[in-house]
């Protein structure tokens, strides 16, 4: 209903009367006023005016399931997008629909997440109106020692679709947390259910820090928003569908080969850590070494003081830099 009514006051571009909207798209008044009130929900701006009727004005942000179909330009990844006000967690409302047999592509976002997670179990705090908090459904048919990669592709989506909307310079802090002017703008949750040698399904979770205008003390050093640093607030369903487009493009890229072969390149001019000096928080013993970029299965390669050159693995070693996060 709320696509129609959409559609219709766009297409209209004047005032719509009440009784019109109701006659083209066989609804009651009463449902008429209530999708005004939906779509108002999500951000747009309906202007309502007695002997008149309705018209778009614009959207300030408009964020929700028809604003986020309007900008995605998939071909599967999206096409079922399901959006929530509030929910618990979209990894965890992806998993529910995924046993129930949802199909691969599903999209879950929420304005707002009261359980929303991170990394090593951390939560990833997500206020109503000023974050996307989104996660989709994968079940690729490749090799589960494959799956961790998929991390390192939705890292890449996220900045080019960033800077496709905001031009500003975000970067990737290997392997997936997206940065800019050295703090954290964007978290990236992978999940994955499978067997030995079947994947049953990977869920890919991104919490993105958009028009928060404060952080608390305890993360002011660390954390950012694109209204932060930039000065402008931004709209999260375009940012949404950028995201989720340039996803579905490098992924289909990355099945192919299974591998990074066809992406390192890319990949290693987005990453801040190639060419730098970091700290290699193993727990065998952390060291400090040179960063020279990413290998073909996303593993960071760095060079040791003594000519040594270690390939490391992000499920078991973690990376910052000499004199800070990054």
């Amino acid at each position: 209903m709320r696509d129609g009514l959409l559609e219709l006051l766009q297409k209209k571009n004047r005032f719509v009367s009440g009784q019109e909207i109701a006659d083209t798209l066989g609804i009651s008044r009463s449902a008429v006023w209530k999708s005004i009130n939906r779509i108002r929900q999500e951000g747009y701006q309906v202007e309502a005016v007695t002997g008149k009727g309705y018209r778009i004005m614009g959207m300030e942000d408009a964020y929700g399931e028809n604003s986020i179909r309007s900008a995605l330009k998939t071909v599967w990844l999206g096409r079922q997008t399901v959006f929530f006000d509030e929910i618990d967690s979209t990894n965890d409302e992806v998993r529910r629909r995924a046993q129930k047999g949802a199909e691969e592509g599903l999209l879950v976002a929420a304005d707002c997440q009261t359980k929303g997670k991170g990394r090593r179990g951390r939560s990833w705090e997500n206020p109503p109106g000023t974050q996307i908090a989104m996660s989709f459904l994968l079940k690729p048919d490749f090799s589960p020692d494959i799956a961790p990669m998929l991390t390192l592709v939705m890292a890449m989506a996220s900045v080019e679709g960033i800077r496709k909307v905001t031009e500003l310079s975000v970067r990737i802090k290997w392997p997936n947390d997206i940065v800019i002017n050295g703090k954290k703008l964007v978290g990236i949750l992978t999940e994955m259910t499978a067997e030995p040698d079947y994947i049953h399904e990977v869920i890919i979770g991104t919490g993105i820090n958009v028009n928060i205008e404060e952080f608390p003390e305890e993360l002011k050093e660390t954390a950012t928003s694109l209204y932060l640093e930039s000065g402008k607030k931004w709209p999260r369903a375009l940012l949404t569908g950028e995201i989720i487009n340039s996803f579905e493009k490098y992924y289909e890229i990355f099945r192919q080969t299974g591998t990074f072969s066809e992406l390192r390149e890319e990949y290693n001019k987005l990453c801040i850590n190639a060419g730098r000096r970091v700290c290699v928080l193993d727990p065998k013993g952390e060291f400090e070494a040179q960063a020279q970029g990413i290998n073909d299965k996303g593993e960071l390669i760095v060079t040791k003081d003594d000519g040594s050159v270690v390939n490391v693995f992000a499920g078991e070693v973690s990376v910052r830099g000499i004199y800070g996060y990054v």
